[in-house]
């Protein structure tokens, strides 16, 4: 049985202290009814490269699905789900120092699968360091 999902109330109480998303700082920004936006401050123990500074690939695909997934959420209710698929097209390497924005959105469910779509930015989103495209799938389906 699905119920009601609020991410702000996630964020901002106990989710907020555990997981892996805790762990690595992603926090909440704002949502809607089929979208979710989070953030991903800089932080010195995610860069994959320190020569460059740049954040690793792993954080940013980790905001995305965190980001997709609660927008299924928003969508279709909190139930128990799965990533099937999350496509990363990287366009930029993300710029040091910067906190980047991950957004969302759930644009089709079917019974069993929800179709997600979102972009990685520093806060320009006509700006993209990524795009994403997926598939999540409720082993016992998506109640909308």
């Amino acid at each position: 049985m699905a119920f009601a999902f609020d991410p702000a109330r996630f964020f901002n109480g106990e989710g907020a202290r555990f997981g892996h998303g805790a762990a690595i700082g992603i926090g909440y920004r704002a949502h809607g009814p089929d979208w979710c936006e989070l953030d991903l401050p800089y932080a010195a123990q995610l860069v994959g490269d320190p020569e460059s500074g740049v954040i690793a690939s792993g954080p940013i695909l980790t905001m995305m699905d965190m980001a997709a997934s609660i927008a299924v959420w928003n969508r279709a209710g909190f139930t128990a789900h799965a990533t099937l698929d999350l496509r990363v097209d990287y366009l930029r390497p993300a710029t040091p120092g910067e906190t980047l924005v991950g957004r969302g959105e759930c644009y089709r469910v079917t019974h069993s699968v929800a179709f997600v779509r979102g972009v990685a930015h520093h806060g320009d989103p006509d700006d993209p360091i990524a795009h994403v495209a997926g598939t999540f799938m409720a082993p016992g389906g998506y109640h909308r």
